[in-house]
């Protein structure tokens, strides 16, 4: 598959286990016929394939990193859904789609990059009327971020935890494991080796203070 390490792939597959989230937060909105959405900050798109496979709408997959989109468009391809599935290399603070274009737009673990009320207030013109944002980031501040929601234009139709246990469980801690492994076996890729060493320290930073690290996912109308 293009577009990634082993690594990457290890990590996509554990992060594919948080796609029972992404349902939780799909299922929380109305049923649309072919929405049409945008997954701003994609990654490598687990949580695009996912929406791919909820829904028969058209989602535009926007991310900074050509070799992650690679990747994505090579899973969409696989998946038979390239002709749903189409991905935009571009920053997230240069976004210059017409407005009210989208039925629904998607964050997953990209707002924190650009703010959580000045991304609200921002792809708030492109949705359409009644439109729907849906964000997944970090737990601080939420009271905060509820009150920015209001603030912002939008009705809050549902908000959840995805708590700090259950990512330690089922991501940071098999992946730490798997970068001892790598370690043991002598793997002296140096793209690989970089990866491992920018994700160790932060599973590092993680265990020094786990509660930090839960998430959060908001679900939004567009108010008018």
């Amino acid at each position: 598959m293009k577009g990634g390490t082993a690594l990457q792939t290890y990590k996509d597959l554990l992060r594919e286990g948080f796609n029972t989230y992404t349902r939780e937060a799909f299922y929380a909105l109305p049923w649309l016929e072919r929405p049409r959405i945008l997954d701003v900050g994609c990654g490598s798109g687990v949580p695009t394939m996912e929406l791919a496979r909820l829904c028969r709408g058209e989602i535009v997959a926007l991310d900074i990193d050509q070799p992650l989109l690679d990747r994505l468009a090579s899973k969409a391809e696989e998946a038979g859904v390239s002709e749903r599935v189409s991905t935009t290399r571009c920053s997230m603070l240069d976004m210059d789609f017409p407005e009210e274009s989208f039925d629904i737009i998607w964050a997953e673990g990209s707002i924190q990059h650009i703010g959580f009320q000045r991304g609200l207030t921002e792809w708030r013109r492109f949705l359409k009327p009644h439109g729907f944002l849906v964000v997944h980031d970090e737990t601080g501040d939420v009271s905060e971020k509820l009150e920015h929601i209001a603030s912002c234009g939008y009705e809050l139709r549902r908000h959840f935890t995805v708590s700090s246990d259950a990512w330690w469980a089922e991501f940071y801690a098999p992946l730490e494991k798997r970068i001892s492994e790598m370690r043991a076996a002598g793997i002296d890729d140096p793209r690989a080796l970089e990866e491992a060493d920018s994700d160790q320290r932060f599973i590092d930073t993680f265990k020094e203070d786990p509660s930090r690290y839960g998430s959060v996912f908001f679900i939004m109308e567009k108010r008018g």
